[in-house]
């Protein structure tokens, strides 16, 4: 009788926390608007917030909701002051243990995700846009040199039980020891709480979400914290912030399992899927601690070969210029030299005619 009863307990705690966290991992259609005491918007979210949730702001304060309104969809967040960069440096040891080969396993729990502006739809059945971000955030960091096993699989339909579905193919993934375990998705916030620009570049903002309802959960905190820390350090603007929500979001297999939002449903794909550029130079920094051989992005390497060859026909100009004043001893010689030499170089083309003798 005894046993009879603890294997029925037993079987009700599991399958009864497996509902506990598909009830918080279940995606609300509305979006939900954090405020501060004063009445003041601090950020938005599509799902639902819950007391005890906790937010870092692009700024680094930390505010942790108190009182949530389902009725208005609003919740009430009182701050906390800065948050404490321990946790930063608590990942370091995880860094160190990364393994010579690099590898990075990703997957997307809401296979449905797209962009209206380039899917035409919000939600698509097949082809979701969401994969071709995944697709771009793989190609860049395989142009790091890092293996990366991207999941294509399904989990339809986009509900509470999502992430059940999705555990397996995680934990599949998990069986190949990669570096870190990344879940791709987008918000369904305005476009304008996304928005960014990143050395000149109009792309989307990138926001880090982590699940508080695991064993991991204060690692998976300290990845996420190093990540937007080298993201401010090197692209200030891309990371929009990071959200520590009820529910697990699988990230329990995993101390460097992350959720990506890469913008929302209401801003132009490409500026999702140029983001990815950025974003994957920050992970390859955050888990190997170092540049990358392509350290700086495409977007870098041509404004620094740019600034390059500026310096140096600046500097051949200057040369010149010294040269010609010392050779004739004059301003108006050395002009007259310069103008000479141009045009001998250029056939004619250039520095005016030769007078006839």
């Amino acid at each position: 009788m005894k046993r009879t009863l603890a294997l029925t307990l037993l079987l009700t705690l599991l399958f009864c926390g497996a509902g506990f966290c598909e009830a918080f991992e279940g995606e609300d259609d509305r979006v939900y608007t954090m405020m501060d005491e004063a009445g003041a918007e601090i950020t938005q979210r599509m799902g639902r917030m819950y007391e005890g949730d906790e937010y870092i702001s692009g700024d680094n304060r930390l505010y942790r909701v108190i009182s949530v309104d389902d009725e208005n969809g609003r919740a009430v967040a009182q701050c906390l002051g800065d948050e404490p960069g321990d946790a930063v440096s608590a990942f370091a040891a995880l860094a160190d243990k990364a393994d010579t080969k690099k590898l990075i396993c990703m997957y997307s729990t809401h296979s449905d995700e797209s962009y209206i502006p380039g899917d035409g739809e919000s939600s698509l059945l097949k082809d979701a846009g969401i994969y071709d971000v995944g697709e771009a955030l793989k190609k860049n960091l395989e142009e790091k040199g890092i293996d990366v096993t991207y999941s294509r699989e399904t989990f339809l339909p986009h509900d509470a039980g999502a992430y059940r579905r999705s555990r397996s193919v995680a934990a599949e993934l998990m069986e190949k020891n990669p570096d870190a375990l990344i879940d791709i998705h987008r918000d369904g916030v305005p476009a304008s709480q996304y928005e960014t620009e990143v050395e000149g570049n109009d792309i989307s903002k990138v926001r880090l979400f982590v699940g508080k309802s695991n064993a991991d959960a204060a690692e998976n905190r300290a990845f996420a914290k190093k990540l937007k820390a080298v993201a401010d350090d090197e692209y200030p603007g891309l990371v929009k912030d990071i959200y520590i929500g009820k529910g697990n979001y699988n990230q329990d297999l995993y101390p460097r399992a992350i959720l990506l939002e890469f913008g929302t449903h209401k801003i132009e794909k490409q500026k999702a899927i140029d983001a990815t550029e950025y974003m994957a130079d920050v992970i390859y920094q955050t888990l190997y601690n170092e540049k990358s051989a392509a350290g700086k992005t495409g977007k870098e390497e041509k404004s620094g070969a740019a600034k390059g060859i500026g310096w140096l026909i600046g500097l051949a100009i200057v040369a010149a210029i010294a040269f010609a004043l010392v050779a004739t001893g004059s301003f108006r010689g050395a002009g007259d030299k310069l103008k000479s030499t141009f045009r001998e170089v250029t056939g004619g083309a250039f520095g005016g005619k030769k007078k006839k003798e």
